[in-house]
């Protein structure tokens, strides 16, 4: 699975001098020593054999043991170690095999090695090299951050197609999720270049980088590795005049280091406006078009329209027309002009909260994007993999756009808006006398109705940072008169309630009625 990789790395060693080369074994077990033997050079020294899994308790990994059994009591044996890669489809990249070939240069080369990770237990890890670009001279990067069930990957396939089929590029894709079925955070990886692209690995210097989720921005290293004179476009709920107050002062930093070219669109609001909440990936991809210019834009946009007919064609023309609409609005995009002066910005001093080692050293980097680069050391203690009970308290991820704000006025305490919750981000409280002298200032309770809570007063809170703004909670509200007591508001106009969630959560208990 790497070989596809370990040949443009191989490319560029030799071009700096040094005599490498690769073994790919396509028949394995019945292992043929015939035609190993036939391409193998007899000029070689030196072996190393990556093996893609572990067996605990062998001697070695199993096409590491059969190539030593193959020189088993031949004149000028190589010398041969084996190592391993790959495990839980960990990302391999250049620098991880350029260590690998380092390390048979030296003197006594290390043995049961392991590559992509830092093993700070057992020592058994190679460092990566320097980083290096292998890529296909002439080939186009671009990375999308989106969000579980947006459309954003499906967008990005068929942006793929697109090119593949209207151009003479070559194109290839690759698709990163999280654990969570809708709602987790999705990566795409593409690829476009007049050469044959090989390289089965995530892009690291990204042309070209999409943030289609606005709350990402002070989450994820996004701008990491962006080629100079790249592009950044981010789907931003605020103006052009509102745009930098949000942006974290690393990424500006970046930006004005590599003079990137950044560029801004509503696609959030674009899509409420024609009939599709939440869907911005036609948008998105639209625009993506529009500032890349891989393909002419009006030729992109005839083709976007083409796959969503083919797509939405059996759910009727409204739906069809919907997305031409949002294909079209894609091209008000706003470039927002970099300012040189962020090259020497400071990073911004956060005081977060203190949280269980566990939540610090494992929890938080994984959430942040960072669990590659964790040592071993990091789950000492827990060899069995087992994560304590209890850790969604701490993720806080405040990826809504809008969430539901409480009018008491007009609630009529049926409580249906916390069972229809799919994340228990909504909860209903029963409060006595001693815990309401304890409240958070402004805080709004009614009393409570029904019978044995009479002496109860009644609040719902929203656990803002937890809602992922999916409105089921406002959508099955009957409220009064007419009236919703759930309304979905900006996340913005609501920080007061992460404060307010927090002391409910720790000051209010269980009553049993």
């Amino acid at each position: 699975s790497v070989t596809d990789l370990l040949k443009p790395t191989i490319d560029y060693l030799i071009k700096k001098g040094k005599k490498v080369g690769v073994l790919n074994v396509h028949l394995y077990r019945p292992f043929s020593e015939k035609y190993f033997f036939r391409v193998f050079p007899k000029t070689v020294k030196r072996i190393a054999v990556l093996d893609r899994t572990k067996e605990p308790g062998n001697l070695g990994e199993p096409l590491y043991t059969d190539v030593r059994s193959l020189f088993y009591g031949k004149k000028d044996t190589p010398l041969i170690i084996g190592g391993r890669y790959g495990l839980s489809s960990k990302d391999t990249k250049p620098e991880d095999l350029i260590a690998v070939y380092e390390n048979l240069e030296r003197n006594e080369p290390k043995d049961h090695f392991t590559i992509s990770i830092t093993d700070d237990v057992t020592f058994h890890s190679l460092p990566p090299s320097a980083p290096v670009d292998v890529t296909p001279e002439g080939t186009y990067e671009a990375v999308f951050y989106g969000i579980g069930s947006d459309g954003t990957v499906g967008a990005n396939k068929n942006s793929i197609k697109i090119i593949g089929d209207t151009t003479d590029l070559y194109s290839q894709a690759y698709f990163a999720y999280d654990s969570k079925k809708s709602g987790g955070v999705t990566i795409s990886h593409l690829r476009f270049g007049k050469n044959p692209i090989h390289l089965p690995s995530y892009v690291s210097n990204p042309d070209f980088v999409a943030c289609h989720v606005p709350s990402y921005l002070d989450k994820y290293d996004m701008l990491k590795g962006i080629k100079k004179n790249g592009t950044f476009l981010l789907n931003s709920i605020w103006d052009k005049n509102e745009v930098l107050n949000h942006i974290p002062s690393s990424m500006k930093r970046i930006m004005a280091q590599q003079q990137v070219k950044f560029y801004i669109i509503d696609a959030t609001e674009i899509a409420k406006q024609v009939g599709l909440p939440g869907r911005t990936n036609s948008i998105m991809q639209s625009a993506f078009f529009k500032v890349t210019n891989i393909i002419p834009y009006e030729k992109a946009v005839e083709n976007m329209k083409q796959a969503v007919e083919k797509t939405y064609g059996k759910k009727g023309e409204d739906i069809v027309k919907k997305n031409y609409n949002a294909i079209d609005k894609g091209s008000e995009v706003i470039e927002i002009p970099v300012n040189p002066e962020w090259k020497n910005l400071p990073d911004e001093k956060r005081e977060g909260e203190k949280y269980p080692e566990f939540i610090e050293k494992v929890m938080i980097p994984i959430n942040s994007l960072k669990g590659d680069d964790l040592p071993v050391s990091a789950f000492a203690s827990r060899e069995d993999g087992t994560f304590p009970a209890g850790t969604t308290q701490y993720e806080k991820r405040g990826i809504a756009v809008d969430v539901p704000e409480w009018n008491p006025e007009f609630c009529i305490q049926c409580n249906l808006c916390s069972f229809v919750c799919p994340h228990a981000a909504i909860r209903p409280f029963l409060l006595d006398e001693k815990e309401v002298a304890g409240i958070p200032a402004s805080t709004k309770l009614l009393k409570a109705i029904g019978k044995g809570v009479e002496n109860y007063q009644y609040k719902i809170q929203v656990s803002v940072l937890d809602c992922t703004g999916c409105g089921n909670c406002a959508d099955i509200c009957s409220g009064k008169k007419g009236v919703k007591a759930l309304n979905m508001k900006p996340l913005e106009s609501q920080q007061e309630e992460v404060e307010r969630w927090k002391w409910f959560d720790k000051n209010v208990k269980y009553k049993k009625i």
